[in-house]
């Protein structure tokens, strides 16, 4: 009797400084690693939620831009930080694309602690204004009419943006000439020029292009229509069934964050998450707040990794 009950008060202590210690964290800034350079979607939404972070949490969150090899540089450098709460990532749908890409120093799964998705948001399918097509079917049947006779422009080799439009043709059956540029603006730009006649592009970087009449929308990429362009409709339900990719961004942290800590910044971040300033911030940038638990996550993660292995290993694509 006399060692249960010893047992049981080690239990009780062991819990009451679990608690104490969780609820004077953090005791010091924390960081938040942008795998990428200042300026794009990924170190918008790290700045918005470092900002967010140091108002509720009474310590500044920094963020520290650590771009290269596709983002894969800072994810390593954010998952081989100490786990202990300091340290985090703000990664993108990039993320489960490079552990098919890249020979990477780290477990992509096993070595990170998912803490929560903070955004999702869809594709925009624009097309060059002079592209005889109105929809994704007629889009389909100009490509298999004349095959390997349509350009599409890429951020690049291996990015997010060409396995979209390679998922995309594999499914419809048809063959386009792929067209990498080493970033966003200026495959926006040649694009517009009219050098590439097809773009699959964040909404930020296109609906303004769209609006002023230099690209022509034609469909989103997501299950469903977006409130930005809800005119627009979805690829699946315009020509492509069961199509669909959805751009994604979310909080990791090394492998071992304490759960107490993983609990905190989860549930703060969920809350902000929810808060219409949030939200009209996101939705400036052509995104909707996501949220949820670690453990959805870290399933989205995983199953993203598959999904783009399949897509490089039939499409043959290699990291430039």
């Amino acid at each position: 009797m006399k060692r249960i009950f010893t047992y049981l008060i080690v239990l009780l202590s062991a819990g009451l400084v679990t608690q104490t210690w969780a609820q004077a964290y953090p005791s010091k800034p924390i960081r938040i690693i942008a795998p990428f350079a200042p300026g794009g979607g990924t170190d918008f939404i790290a700045r918005v939620a470092a900002q967010k972070l140091s108002e509720v949490l009474g310590q500044q969150a920094i963020v520290d831009n650590r771009a290269g090899a596709g983002g894969t540089l800072g994810a390593e450098l954010g998952a081989k930080a100490a786990p202990d709460g300091y340290t985090f990532t703000l990664i993108s749908g990039s993320y489960a694309v490079n552990p098919s890409l890249y020979k990477l120093n780290f477990d992509p799964v096993a070595d990170i602690t998912a803490v929560i998705q903070m955004s999702q948001g869809p594709f925009l399918v624009v097309v060059h204004p002079s592209l005889p097509v109105k929809n994704i079917k007629e889009l389909i049947a100009l490509a298999k009419a004349k095959p390997n006779s349509l350009n599409y422009a890429s951020s690049g080799a291996g990015s997010i943006t060409h396995l979209a439009t390679a998922l995309f043709a594999d499914m419809a059956g048809i063959k386009m000439v792929h067209i990498p540029y080493k970033g966003t603006s200026p495959a926006i730009n040649d694009t517009i020029a009219g050098q590439t006649q097809i773009l699959f592009g964040s909404v930020a970087a296109t609906l303004p292009q769209m609006k002023s009449g230099r690209f022509k929308g034609i469909a989103v990429s997501t299950p469903k229509r977006i409130a930005a362009a809800p005119e627009i409709p979805t690829v699946s339900e315009s020509g492509l069934k069961g199509y669909e990719v959805i751009l994604w961004h979310g909080m990791i942290a090394p492998k071992g964050l304490p759960k107490p800590i993983l609990d905190r910044v989860n549930g703060e971040l969920n809350k902000i998450l929810q808060n219409k300033d949030m939200q009209d911030k996101l939705a400036g940038d052509g995104v909707s707040s996501a949220g949820g638990t670690p453990e959805q996550f870290a399933a989205l993660i995983k199953r993203d990794i598959e999904v783009w292995r399949k897509v490089v290993q039939k499409a043959g694509v290699k990291a430039e």
